[in-house]
């Protein structure tokens, strides 16, 4: 690779290295409260190695290289530049790498699963790791795969048959996507849900199913699917083949969470909360799903707690498969001022629904009203964290017994000084920055209720049952024909849409934010305008900036798409530029892109405010309806083919001449500085501490973590 081409995988210089602020909500707690929040969080944080060795084999010696350097030198940076005899550059690059590692979880960015690499030169680590025996045991163990970077491919997450690097398919290099299907149907035949779960392939053909649990036996009541562990493959591709389930992966870690979990549980404000933590431990010692969706409807039950928390294997972004999770949890105290508005939201919520664009045969029979709550995060322990959940991810539990929504305050506001803001045009900028918060929490709110919160996936629920009239089917308002497809038994909108599933549903939530943000009673729930329509007014400067932030990160998510291998490394990205995409085909000069030469340098957005509530809303809808009514009638064939086409990156002008102007104004994206907490054993009390939002305040609170 060329030095011009290595540049977009250089490390951030510097990282915008931001402190979550908690202290003020935190101490309003009782201190029952506190040792709840403390435990969630040494739950959350406890997984630290597990989020680590899903990610890359040398991520967690990094991790440990890194924290063996701050106990060799006791945190004196400047003392360590001294005996390892490196420059003061030198040194800023380490410290930046370290802290975009740390806030990363591992070598690979979350928002873009692209490697970083440090700035500086591959001896200036050598001669930090020379100055300490640990340091030098984890360095020689990454190696040297903290700067490799002559395979192109293995710079980015995915398939191993592609190339890419994936650790959910541990030293099975010869792995194929049709082999990891099969054994993904048969799963879910057997009832085995995948999320805890990583896969191997031996040499002799035969394969294993790593479960992640406390213990390395089966179950003493037996796992998910009974006591039983080697299985033959009765059909299908892989017919004849062996199957192993194999307990105890990442045992040592799940041992100490499971035991956070029951202190947890201890200190619970409600009986709910101690179930559902009692549920959590059961999951993560038995490594039992069937009890963490157990603690998922108590989560869901658990309604306005001063202190919120979820936990365990939840998301499947980086799965290349999309169906194995990534470790997170996080513990955060409610923002009891911001949560009204969101109660607000819920309660509009079953006026909203019906103005999408689909009848209601393709709608829930009953909106199930969540708990909708503004968090101010404690912990948020992962690859990264989001700006607003909606979760559990399990439909029979979304579709029948409902969800929770929550948006991250703290996380949301926190701003890296000197920020700057490429691509929006000088007379936009104002309002843009004015607004660009409260439309964003807008947006979130809608995203996460009534985005991720909407649609019925018509179903044969068990052989010859269904959850629709089968004898008369609804009538697609693409087609004005009654649908011919759903989800068969056991299936699951994962299971069939696979690996675009992610993205594809980020998308529909999104679409789904963009058309009744345009609903002013909306915009006055946030504090926004009277509810009557005016796009002159402050809502309507509210509703303009929502539309060019997403019009903005739309063209900005093209960072994340690699053009060699013409793979999207992050699914909200891939669906953003799909939207954008969207305006700009919308019509009547609703949205375009001007620049002023032909390399597009001062490349900016104009979209025209005034035609937002026509042209542009009607694209959004148009788009919104397309996504939905394949999803929810099962058409894979039809979805799929629609969304690549709307996602597809056409070289020459978007992934050349468009993305190169991106690369050249990207702007470094945040790392968080998060707090410990701290429980005397002996008065029950737990203390709070913050630390800097430098790189070194990073490392330092990570090497007090202990995890």
């Amino acid at each position: 690779m060329d030095a011009q081409e290595l540049q977009q995988y250089l490390a951030d210089a510097p990282p915008s290295v931001v402190r979550l602020e908690i202290e003020k909500h935190f101490d309003a707690l009782t201190d029952k409260q506190k040792r709840y929040a403390h435990f969630a969080s040494r739950a959350s944080f406890q997984g630290t190695r597990i989020v680590a060795r899903q990610i890359s084999p040398e991520s967690e010696p990094i991790f440990d290289f890194i924290l063996a350097l701050h106990k060799s030198s006791g945190g004196d940076w400047k003392a360590l530049q001294a005996k390892a005899g490196i420059s003061d550059a030198d040194l800023d690059h380490f410290l930046q790498y370290a802290a975009q590692f740390l806030g990363n979880n591992g070598n690979y960015k979350s928002f873009g699963d692209a490697k970083f690499i440090p700035r500086c030169s591959e001896s200036v680590f050598a001669a930090l790791a020379a100055t300490s025996p640990d340091a030098q045991k984890f360095y020689n163990a990454t190696s040297g795969a903290i700067f490799s970077a002559d395979n192109p491919a293995l710079l980015h997450l995915g398939y191993p048959e592609q190339g890419h690097l994936t650790t959910y398919y541990p030293d099975s290099p010869d792995i194929t996507k049709v082999e990891i299907d099969a054994i993904s149907l048969w799963m879910e035949k057997k009832g085995l849900l995948p999320e805890n779960t990583r896969l191997v392939k031996k040499k002799d053909g035969s394969f294993d199913i790593l479960i992640a649990s406390a213990t390395r036996t089966v179950p003493s009541e037996g796992g998910d699917i009974g006591k039983e562990t080697t299985f033959k493959i009765e059909d299908g591709t892989l017919a004849g083949k062996t199957v192993n389930l194999v307990y105890g992966d990442y045992s040592e870690e799940l041992a100490a969470v499971t035991a956070s979990a029951k202190g947890a549980a201890e200190n619970a404000d409600n009986e709910i909360q101690r179930k559902m933590y009692n549920a959590y431990a059961k999951s993560f010692e038995e490594g039992s799903l069937l009890a963490f969706k157990d603690s998922q409807r108590f989560w869901i039950r658990d309604k306005g707690p001063m202190v919120e928390s979820n936990i365990g294997f939840i998301e499947t972004y980086r799965d290349p498969a999309g169906i194995r999770a990534e470790w997170e949890g996080f513990a955060a105290v409610v923002n009891l001022e911001r949560t009204r508005a969101f109660g607000a939201l819920v309660e509009a919520a079953p006026s909203l629904i019906p103005i999408l664009p689909w009848d209601k045969h393709f709608e829930k029979d009953n909106f199930l009203s969540p708990d909708f709550t503004s968090l101010e995060v404690l912990t948020f322990a992962g690859s990264g964290i989001p700006i607003g959940i909606n979760i559990p991810n399990y439909d029979d539990i979304r579709q029948t017994e409902g969800f929770k929504n929550v948006s991250l305050g703290n996380v949301m506001s926190a701003k890296a000084p000197n920020e700057k803001i490429p691509f929006i045009a000088e007379k936009d900028l104002d309002i843009f920055q004015r607004y660009r918060d409260g439309s964003f929490e807008i947006l979130v709110g809608l995203h996460e209720l009534t985005g991720h919160g909407c649609g019925k996936l018509l179903q044969e629920t068990a052989p010859g049952e269904f959850n629709f009239d089968k004898e008369n089917p609804p009538i697609s308002p693409l087609t004005g024909k009654p649908v011919t497809t759903w989800y068969k038994p056991g299936q699951t909108w994962s299971s069939v849409f696979g690996s675009l599933s992610g993205s594809y549903e980020e998308c529909r939530a999104e679409l789904v934010a963009m058309y009744l943000g345009c609903e002013f009673p909306v915009l006055k729930i946030f504090g926004f305008g009277d509810g009557s329509v005016d796009m002159d007014g402050e809502a309507g400067d509210v509703l303009y900036a929502s539309y060019l932030s997403m019009a903005r990160g739309g063209l900005t998510s093209l960072e994340m798409w690699d053009p060699k291998s013409r793979k999207w490394g992050q699914a909200h990205s891939q669906a953003r530029f799909s939207i954008l995409k969207c305006f700009l085909e919308a019509g009547d000069d609703f949205c375009k892109l001007e620049y002023k030469s032909d390399d597009l340098s001062g490349l900016t957005i104009n979209l025209d405010r005034s035609k937002i509530l026509t042209a542009g809303r009607k694209a959004v809808g148009d788009y919104l309806q397309k996504l939905h009514i394949y999803k929810s009638t099962a058409d894979v064939e039809a979805g799929t083919k629609f969304y690549t086409e709307m996602t597809d990156v056409e070289p020459e002008f978007w992934g050349k001449k468009v993305r190169d102007e991106v690369l050249r104004n990207k702007q470094p994206r945040k790392v968080f500085v998060q707090a410990n907490t701290y429980l005397d054993e002996a008065t029950g009390k737990v203390t709070l501490k913050h630390y800097d939002a430098t790189p070194e305040g990073m490392i330092q609170s990570w090497a007090e973590r202990n995890v």
